[in-house]
């Protein structure tokens, strides 16, 4: 089962989408506009993959 939300980008301020994933226990934030993504576990908080061009390391 998967629940989508509309969020706000926290790299950009657009409006973006947050998938939850119940199965495995996963969130999503994509953007479309800046191209922003980050996958984390909803358990632990630990980032799986993320993805947020212009932001300096």
């Amino acid at each position: 089962m998967i629940k989508i939300q509309q969020v706000r980008c926290p790299n950009c301020g657009k409006f973006a989408q947050r998938q939850y994933w119940h199965q495995p226990k996963l969130m999503q934030t994509a953007c479309p506009v800046c191209d922003y993504l980050m996958i984390n576990c909803c358990l632990t908080g630990k980032v799986v993959e993320s993805y947020a061009p212009g932001i300096a390391v």
